[in-house]
Order: structure tokens, then sequence, then C-alpha cells
């Protein structure tokens, strides 16, 4: 459907490049006195009808603060500055006006989508209730309008999708539907949290378009809070880069890439990836290898047949993989491709349903129990979320020791504490931690902490699943050193899963791709990489804009 169609009462848009908004020295704080914390501080800039602009800077650094603030929708906080919306400060209208105004002319969309909708009520209802309360639909009319919204956002079959709920679609699906809710009226400016951070490669890049197609055909201006640089120059036309609640350089994207004025702006861009592969000893020992490796999962049937009858859903199919002493193999795929699932296979968490897995030459099913538990305790797996993998409960020297208390359980006190101190100092944290727990650290430090803990056991190979994804550039970067400083002392083996091509890049010596459970290339990175030959690898590496910058 045509935005005319969609819309036949247009709303004029303000001319392209009129001051559409601007923030004047906006300063945001939370408490009192002596516990009173200054997360923005005195910042300002401007934003102009039809352009797109991006607000960059790590976790930390203000900026959903700022664009939460820009709605006044930060709770137990005191705003100082103005918020001008077409000439109007939006710090000093009324609760209800802002109510209005909130939706209608400025929308926002978040990171996780599937948190900002409501469970309870299905995609085409929130769409609907959005325009009753703001546009004064009718339900026919409002229904019409919300499925040629979810139709325009890229949403296939929108008319039944119109009644599924949030749960019921894809991270991609629930992501265009929030944008459909956000657009339902026709906003002068859309905010978009960090829309992209929690999408695959491929899907993030078409969201990116869709946003930017949106944009144009809108005539919105459309505000983006990243951490990602390479979305900021793929899509902004300017930027501001926030550090610690302060704007410290703003400008024109391509001047502020090529010839960065502050500091920090140009520790955020030298902190991509860069490659630091060791050479490979010749003739390396093999320590994992699979051969014909098939995971299937039973697959319950829909209507009455699932009560007498379970399809078979192949998670990994025919997978021949090896790994030798001293290497980094990169695992790469979509959500769905079956890499995290051959992980959980070769860490022998999930069971096989062919194929053989070796590992120091022999297999998990020909092992006694005890032999079992000797193997495991060579392989070892560092998750994407530290904070989810490390017991809140338990202080740090707890959860580092855990393993070493109980692959040797005749070890002193002492000496196991001086163990764990030795490892803590491994990866760039001192005896201060001993005592403490996992919420008291940053995601970087915590990711150190989870990497200590299987390093103890003195592992030869590490599963290392997304153990990146959820930090921001500078703290990767750090993490990736540090992985690469580990392998060179130990000679230590990497079996690496990421969706992210930029790392698997720096990282691996060899990469595999999958689809849908099945291996589709493989090969050296840099033949891979520099020159796919599978129409999929060609696709990820256009989603994924390497060499940006």
């Amino acid at each position: 459907m045509s935005l005319a169609a969609m819309f036949p009462d247009p709303v004029a848009a303000p001319a392209p490049g009129t001051q559409l908004m601007c923030v004047e020295r906006l300063s945001v704080t939370f408490g009192e006195g002596e516990h009173a914390t200054r997360a923005v501080r005195d910042i300002s800039f401007d934003l102009r009808a039809g352009e797109r602009y991006a607000l960059v800077g790590e976790s930390g650094s203000g900026k959903t603060v700022t664009a939460l603030a820009m709605l006044r929708l930060v709770e137990d906080a005191r705003y100082q500055g103005a918020v001008r919306f077409e000439g109007k400060d939006l710090m000093q209208v009324s609760d209800r006006e802002m109510r209005g105004i909130r939706g209608s002319e400025i929308a926002m969309i978040f990171q996780e989508p599937m948190t900002a909708l409501n469970p309870l009520y299905t995609v085409g209802n929130q769409i609907v209730e959005t325009l009753a309360l703001h546009e004064g639909l009718d339900r026919r009319a409002a229904r019409d309008r919300a499925i040629a919204l979810l139709e325009r956002t890229g949403i296939s079959d929108a008319a039944n999708r119109f009644n599924s709920f949030p749960h019921q679609l894809s991270g991609g699906q629930r992501q265009r539907a929030m944008i459909a809710m956000a657009l339902a009226c026709r906003p002068k400016l859309l905010l978009a949290d960090e829309p992209t951070t929690a999408l695959d490669v491929t899907i993030r890049a078409q969201i990116l378009d869709l946003l930017r197609d949106l944009q144009a055909e809108f005539g919105m201006a459309v505000m983006l809070i990243t951490h990602d640089l390479n979305l900021v120059r793929a899509f902004a036309q300017r930027v501001g880069v926030m550090e610690k609640g302060v704007l410290v350089e703003t400008g024109v994207t391509s001047e502020v890439f090529a010839s960065p004025k502050h500091p920090y702006t140009r520790k955020l861009i030298d902190s991509r990836p860069k490659r630091e592969v060791l050479p490979l000893v010749p003739l390396a020992p093999v320590l994992l290898e699979t051969d014909g490796l098939c995971v299937n999962y039973a697959k319950k049937r829909p209507g009455l047949a699932g009560w007498f009858m379970k399809e078979q859903f192949v998670a990994v199919k025919d997978v021949d993989l090896q790994l030798r002493e001293g290497e980094t193999v990169g695992i790469v795929g979509e959500s769905g491709s079956g890499k995290t699932t051959l992980a959980h296979a070769v860490l022998a968490l999930q069971r096989k349903s062919g194929g053989s897995i070796q590992f120091l030459g022999k297999s998990f099913d020909a092992c006694t129990h005890k032999e079992r538990s000797s193997l495991r305790s060579r392989m070892q797996v560092v998750f994407q979320d530290p904070f989810g993998s490390l017991s809140p409960r338990m202080t740090i020297e707890q959860i580092v020791g855990e393993g070493l208390a109980l692959h040797q359980p005749g070890l002193s006190p002492e000496a196991m504490r001086e163990r764990v101190i030795e490892v803590l100092r491994e990866v760039g944290m001192d005896r201060t931690a001993l005592g403490r727990y996992p919420h008291e650290f940053s995601g970087g430090q915590r990711q150190r902490i989870a990497i200590a803990r299987v390093l103890i056991l003195k592992p030869q190979v590490l599963v290392l699943d997304e153990p990146t994804s959820a930090l921001d550039v500078s703290i990767q970067q750090q993490v990736l050193a540090l992985l690469s400083q580990l392998q060179h002392k130990y000679n230590l083996s990497y079996l690496f899963i990421s969706h992210d091509l930029a790392v698997i890049r720096a990282m691996a010596h060899r990469v595999i791709v999958m689809k849908n459970g099945e291996v589709v290339e493989s090969g050296e990175t840099e033949t891979v990489l520099g020159a796919p030959q599978h129409a999929y690898t060609r696709k990820l590496m256009a989603a994924a804009r390497l060499g940006a910058g």
C-alpha cells in the first residue's frame, strides 16, 4: 500500500534542513546530595527535519538517558536545561500535553522489542490501540492501517501476523512490528535506541535499510542511539560522540570518522578488531575432531497428530571439523544455523544423533565416567553473557575456584586461594576481587572472571560462544587481545562461535560457515572472507559491511 493510501490525510512534514529539535545545556541527575550522580552533563545539540543523526558512545556514556530525557521518560531524575521541539520547550509543557507528543510527534523504538511489546496483546491490537489513542480512528480503519504498516515494514502475511503475539514472532519480525507501531501516527522524529544490536548481521542490515527507506518516505528525522561505529558510518549524516555524560565531539559523520578531534573518538575508531593470528606450528596435532556429526531434535507436529507422532528437526547435519593445537577455528552463521548446537554437542552438553566426536584421541561414547570427567576438564566453555553464567550468590573466589575444588578436591584452601589469585592476575585482575560479587563488576570485568574460571583447570581447548558480542567496542578489543595473549602463552586451541565476521577475521586461522545446520563453506579465514565462494557467505559479508572504516 502506498503512503498516500495509508494516510489519506497527510500531515505536512517540516521543510528538510530546518531545525526540528534543539537540546540546550541538558543535564540529568540521579540522587541527592553527596549521592547525586550526573548521568548527562550540560550537553547541547540540534536535530534537523528529515536528517539522520547518531548519538554514539559506550555503555554508561549517557546516550540512552539523553534520548529518554528528551521525552521526559527518566524516572526519579532531575532535569536542567531545555529541549525545544518546533520551538516548544518540552521540559515546561504539562504532563497531558507531553503524553500527546509522545508517540504521535516523537516516537521511540528500543533495543529489545520483546520487553517493549506487551506479551498479553497481539502486535496488531497494540498498533490499533496507538492509533485509537492518538488518531481517533475507529476499529476497522485502525486495523486496516495497522495491517498496511506491518506490510510496509516487511512482515509477510501481515493480515495473519496482525493476530500474532510477540513471542510468536522472530527477533527481526518483532523489531519490524515495533517500527510499524512507532510510525503509526506519522511522527516527525523517531528515536531508535540500539534497534539492531540484538539481531543477526543480515537482519541488522535489513532493518537499517528499512529505517533509511522509511525515513525518506515519511520525511521524518531519525536519531540513532548506538555503540556500533559501522552502523553510524552506514546510516548517519551527522554524529555526536558521548563519553561519561558529556558530548565530546559532534559533526558531519564522514568528517568525524576521517579526522576525529577528541581522543575518545579516536579511541572508539581504533577499537575495531585487528588481526592478531599467530602462525600455526607445522603439523600441529589434532585435539578435537568430528566426523559426520548430526544432532536431531524431536519436534511436535501441529494439531491432533502431535499427540501421537513427532517430527525430526535436523539442527546439525554431517559436520566434519578439525581443531589443531594452538589453532582458532571460527564458526559463523545466523541464528538457527546450528553453530551453538554444534558447540554443545562437542562439549557433550547435547546428545548427538550420528557421527563421531574425538577429543585427545578418545571418543566420549567409549569413555568411562571418570575418563569423561577428566576430558571435560581439558575442554572448557566461555559464554556470551557472563552475568547469566556467574552465580550472583557466590564470591569471585568461589566462582573461579569451583572447578578446581571439583577436579582437585585434595588441594588445601591456601593452595587453592593462591591458584585463584594467580589466574585472576593472568586475566588482568587482582586479589581485591576475591570477596566481591559479579554484580559489582562491569561487563568486561565479568568476562575476564569467566575466562579465569575456565583457565584455572589448565584446559587445552576453549569453546568461546559469542564471548564479546555483549561488550562495547573498546572492551571487546581488550578481551580479544587477552584471548590472543593467553593462546600464545599456553598454546590454547579455540573454537570461536560468532555472528561478527570482523571478530572472526581478527581471531581465526580457519572459518566454517553454517546455514540450516550444514557447513556451506570452510577454509583459511582470509581465503573464505576475502573471496567467498558460496552465495550465503557473500550475503553475510555484504550485511556485515566489513572494512567500513
